[in-house]
């Protein structure tokens, strides 16, 4: 059996386990969620195993309390399948009077909620899992904690000093557990079979509507060229026109949208609205992201080498990777990652807040001093605009990079940190 590596995932799903009777992991297909938690499971139950899924469904209809039955904490995998479960797991879990009884798996929200009468409240906690961060993955050192940014310990460190040209490799097949032992070319490939099966069969299993998928994958292609910016559908429609792919309607779009959402394929991001010392209007539009930067670069059809000859496009992949990164790591500190813009045009890539108000403001770059310098004078006047008097001074302003051989301080007091140093 191969080894299991480990996931920042790990020590959330140990806490919510302690806490709450079922703990319910979703995310994106093939990013690891089931060999989490079988890791931590003391019995399984998979749902979709083709020798017994007639027998689980039907079984889920008649009597759901005997698939429950097993040594804790149970893992129920792709429970989406028979969601009369929820309420049947409620039911057990309230009755046992335990925390951590069981572990609900799934790749999609249930295309039918029409058997699920009760919120879950008291009884369920959720666990979003995404794909592998490069600390995860072994491609970050680990060498500077988010952490200790937030605790104000940071020291200079030597980073791992990795070339673009690698990165860009790595951003192309992403962060999925399965592609790491794979051979360079064949990993590149996993990629475009992710979004080949989502266009062809995921984004209809999320509600059982049958969608065409070479729309779905048009639509894609435009979410992609978008990448980091709050473009409504409305713009969205006007692109796939203007490309000559506006076939279909807004309102089918956001259907699209949604069924993409509740498929974990794509995971935009809510804008941050802080005290300011003086009026300025907020813009409140979500930030456009998929949640791998892999999936970005194969709707758009780019490798590696594609990459390195438009560092423009580069750029915004890279964003998508680092706000993948960086909502892991935040989610282990109980942080959420933000965006922030106002109607004066200025912009910071990214805040992450924590649940006790401490909060640091990051810029994105691919490195150099010149991006590394508007990065800088970015978060100074975000950080200027503050109202620090009604909400925290910043707890750190960092610039993170894509490459670099050194974690350190610039004498304005602004961090720079190459992603290969990153770690919660």
């Amino acid at each position: 059996m191969e080894k299991y590596r480990k996931r920042v995932a790990d020590k959330l799903l140990k806490e919510q386990l302690e806490s709450a009777g079922v703990v319910l992991i979703q995310g994106a297909k093939w990013c690891g969620k089931t060999t989490t938690a079988e890791n931590m499971a003391a019995s399984v139950l998979y749902m979709d195993n083709p020798s017994t899924i007639r027998s689980n469904l039907m079984l889920a209809e008649n009597d759901p309390e005997f698939l429950l039955q097993g040594e804790t904490p149970r893992l129920i995998d792709e429970w989406q399948l028979a969601p009369q479960l929820w309420d049947t797991a409620r039911f057990v879990v309230s009755h046992r009077g335990k925390p951590g009884q069981l572990i609900f798996t799934g790749s999609a929200v249930p295309a039918d909620m029409s058997k699920v009468t009760h919120s879950g409240t008291g009884r369920f906690a959720w666990l979003t899992m995404r794909p592998m961060t490069l600390w995860e993955s072994g491609e970050s050192n680990g060498s500077v904690s988010l952490d200790s940014l937030f605790s104000d310990s940071f020291k200079s460190v030597a980073a791992t000093n990795m070339h673009l040209e690698e990165l860009a490799f790595i951003l192309c097949r992403g962060g999925w557990p399965g592609t790491l032992e794979l051979e360079h070319q064949a990993a590149l490939r996993q990629a475009i079979n992710y979004i080949e099966a989502v266009c062809h069969s995921d984004i209809s299993r999320a509600d059982n509507v049958s969608r065409d998928a070479d729309f779905a994958l048009r639509l894609m292609r435009s979410y992609a060229r978008h990448q980091g910016s709050q473009i409504s559908n409305s713009m969205i429609y006007k692109d796939l026109v203007s490309n000559e792919d506006g076939s279909m309607s807004e309102e089918t779009i956001s259907a699209y949208l949604t069924a993409l959402k509740k498929i974990f394929v794509i995971e935009d991001m809510p804008a941050w609205n802080p005290n300011l010392r003086s009026k300025t209007a907020i813009r409140t539009s979500d930030t456009r992201y998929f949640v791998d930067p892999s999936i970005a670069a194969a709707a758009l059809g780019l490798g590696p080498q594609d990459l390195m000859y438009d560092l423009n496009t580069y750029g915004l992949l890279f964003e998508t990777m680092a706000v993948r990164d960086l909502r892991v790591y935040a989610e282990s500190l109980d942080g959420r990652v933000y965006h922030y813009r106002d109607h004066n045009g200025l912009e910071c890539d990214t805040v992450i807040h924590l649940r006790n108000g401490h909060y640091g403001l990051i810029e994105i770059k691919l490195g150099g001093d010149t991006l590394i310098d508007e990065g800088a004078q970015t978060l100074k006047k975000l950080a200027a605009k503050i109202d620090t008097t009604r909400m925290h001074t910043p707890s750190f302003l960092m610039v993170l990079t894509a490459v670099g051989a050194y974690a350190y301080q610039r004498p304005d007091g602004v961090l720079v940190v190459p992603i290969t140093c990153l770690r919660d």
